[in-house]
């Protein structure tokens, strides 16, 4: 998207830009903030062929950057403001900001937040003493239900983002990049919600240092900025998507889109799967786990390399905070790999004879296999849900032909949301085919060949008539296998399981077993 600019005269326009350099100059946010630090990604940066600084606002004292805007916001209220408390609403980390500069300012803080905000947030606001209320989906609908306890209740307003004071205390973090960077920047990737995190970075750094461009990220499913800049004017969506809670905002500030159309020089929007793969990016190399909002800025600055084809440029992305709900890393470790394409996921249907599965198996080759899902239900044809992790995009469609070129029909299911999401956990069900099926759980080593030395390891008369694999990331692997065993073939079945060697349990008199499959 281009750079639009603002309509503003540029006599107004250096008048605000001067102010927003005085605001930022002079914030108190060091009262409770600290400077954090801005450090380098070394295997995201060596796999990019881009230095990628990442500036650690996750460190802060409430794990985000928005202590610094809300501080200064109070440290600037009237000493008879203070007293009568302050209001606000927020997604998570503005209510931590404001709950704890209310703590160290002595005054009593009220908290609307978002229904769907995540429980750490929420215990956060509480252990600082703020008092919380849920109300509504979204950023927005807090919003409107904040105004009204303000006036009932004759509370100050603290906005989380549409604020001088509140976005000059961001603007410290452009501050800090400047300073501890003198050397080249490229450009600086910050994930937009409200918009007063970049409307602070960008007052500042344009200022300065003109050349860096500022980049706003933002979710597809909550581009709110992107959308009113392009358009020329703020909207509002009707809907926002929740994953990327902290920047799930319905409608952009006044002044925040004012700025952003002055300074912001372009927008990235990135999906779910991408900010999974940023999350682990971040894990792997600093060990820490950022939110989904955190991780935005730099999802956007992978994709923005990717798409310009930038190579030994300084890319800045800002880590803007670090409040997960533990419970959501199940989902994101599951996505991180199709974010980053390295997992490509398919339906193969092969014949429903003795010894396809296992040629199937071997076309895979030595590949990491994620996830492997079938049940017999044709007489004819088998279908498998498969799984496998692949080293680049183009590897996927190789694979695909490969498996057509052997006679195995292949759908490519990898940017399927609902396969992705749901189809994977549901291949199943009773089957009237199944006769003779035992069904037993392995536990084997987690390396290249173990499955195929399964395979081979069987007799070929008999039939994989279920079969569950997914891969945890553990050192083992956890198959649930059904293989229909003839009456006459039980002591070789036992030798079988013997000769293998893994740890194993029958589950063929398991309750849930009769009752599902």
């Amino acid at each position: 998207m281009p750079f639009s600019a603002s309509s503003h005269s540029p006599e107004h326009r250096n008048n605000m830009s001067t102010d927003y350099l005085k605001r930022i100059l002079t914030s108190k946010v060091y009262d409770v903030a600290v400077e954090t630090p801005l450090e380098i990604a070394p295997q995201l940066s060596a796999r990019t062929g881009n230095t990628i600084l990442l500036k650690r606002e996750d460190t802060q004292p409430v794990f985000s950057f928005k202590l610094r805007g809300a501080y200064n916001k109070m440290a600037h209220l009237s000493p008879q403001a203070l007293a009568r408390g302050v209001i606000a609403a927020s997604a998570g980390n503005h209510a931590q900001g404001v709950a704890l500069s209310a703590r160290r300012l002595g005054c009593k803080a009220m908290i609307v937040m978002p229904t769907t905000t995540p429980q750490v947030k929420i215990d956060a606001v509480r252990a600082l003493g703020g008092t919380v209320v849920l109300h509504g989906e979204s950023f927005t609908d807090a919003y409107e239900h904040a105004t009204e306890l303000e006036k009932k209740h004759k509370l100050t307003f603290v906005h989380p983002f549409d604020d001088p004071d509140v976005i000059a205390g961001q603007g410290t973090i452009g501050m800090e990049i400047l300073r501890q960077h003198a050397g080249p920047i490229d450009a600086i990737f910050v994930a937009i919600g409200g918009g007063g995190l970049i409307s602070g970075i960008a007052a500042y750094v344009k200022q300065l240092r003109p050349e860096i461009k500022v980049i706003g990220v933002q979710t597809i499913d909550s581009d709110a900025m992107a959308r009113s800049v392009k358009s020329g004017r703020r909207i509002t969506l009707a809907e926002v998507g929740l994953f990327s809670d902290g920047t799930a905002v319905k409608q952009v500030g006044v002044e925040t889109f004012r700025l952003a159309r002055e300074y912001v020089d372009d927008y990235v929007l990135v999906d779910t799967d991408s900010i999974c793969a940023a999350l682990k990016d971040v894990f792997q190399d600093t060990r820490s786990v950022l939110e989904p909002a955190g991780a935005l800025a730099l999802a956007g600055a992978k994709q923005y390399a990717l798409d310009n084809k930038l190579k030994g440029k300084t890319l800045v992305a800002i880590a803007c905070g670090a409040n997960m709900n533990f419970d959501r890393l199940r989902f994101v470790a599951e996505r991180a790999e199709v974010g980053e394409d390295r997992e490509a996921v398919f339906a193969v249907t092969l014949p429903e004879q003795r010894g396809s599965f296992k040629a199937l198996c071997q076309l895979v080759g030595n590949r990491n296999v994620t996830e492997f899902n079938y049940r017999i239900s044709d007489s004819a044809l088998a279908h498998v849900f498969v799984g496998i992790q692949v080293q680049s995009p183009s590897e996927q469609d190789k694979i695909a032909a490969n498996f057509r070129k052997n006679g195995f029909a292949t759908l490519d299911l990898t940017h399927d949301e609902m396969a992705k999401t749901h189809l994977r956990h549901m291949v199943g069900g009773r089957s009237s085919l199944a006769n003779n099926e035992l069904l037993y759980r392995f536990e084997f080593p987690e390396r290249p060949g173990a499955l195929m030395r399964f395979l081979n390891s069987m007799k070929p008369d008999w039939n994989i008539s279920l079969f569950h694999y997914r891969n945890q990331g553990a050192d083992y692997g956890q198959i649930l296998i059904g293989i229909q065993v003839p009456a006459g073939d039980k002591k070789a079945f036992k030798a079988f399981l013997d000769e293998l060697g893994y740890p194993h349990w029958n589950e063929t008199d398991n309750p849930a077993y009769k009752l599902f499959l």
